[in-house]
């Protein structure tokens, strides 16, 4: 465990990580993660089970093992998931329905007014 002292270098460095892993994720990379779900929860969490290593003495080997499982099983059930997914349905949408909105697409109408 680390305390909060550590608690919180350990936070202000991850949130800064993050925010950038968020453009390197979507301008350099070119990869389309709606949410930032890889670059806020992947990177932040990667950073701190390091950093766990670091602060509170804990084993390297146990930190980086336990990314490796985690990163593992993370990718093997995403696929899994994927592809379950895109067996039923599509997982892109063209580029017109994208520039339009999905709203207008899927319910004829949008979400928002911003005309007005």
């Amino acid at each position: 465990f680390v305390g909060p002292v550590e608690a919180l270098v350990i936070g202000a460095i991850a949130g800064v990580l993050c925010q950038e892993a968020i453009n390197v994720v979507k301008v350099r990379a070119g990869i389309d993660d709606t949410l930032d779900v890889f670059a806020v929860h992947g990177v932040g969490g990667i950073f701190g089970t390091i950093m766990i290593a670091v602060f509170a003495k804990g084993s390297w080997v146990a930190q980086l093992g336990g990314l490796l499982i985690v990163g593992v099983y993370t990718l093997v059930v995403s696929l899994v998931l994927i592809r379950a997914v895109a067996a039923v349905t599509t997982l892109r949408v063209s580029a017109e329905v994208e520039t339009n909105g999905l709203d207008l697409e899927l319910h004829g109408e949008r979400a928002y007014d911003l005309a007005s």
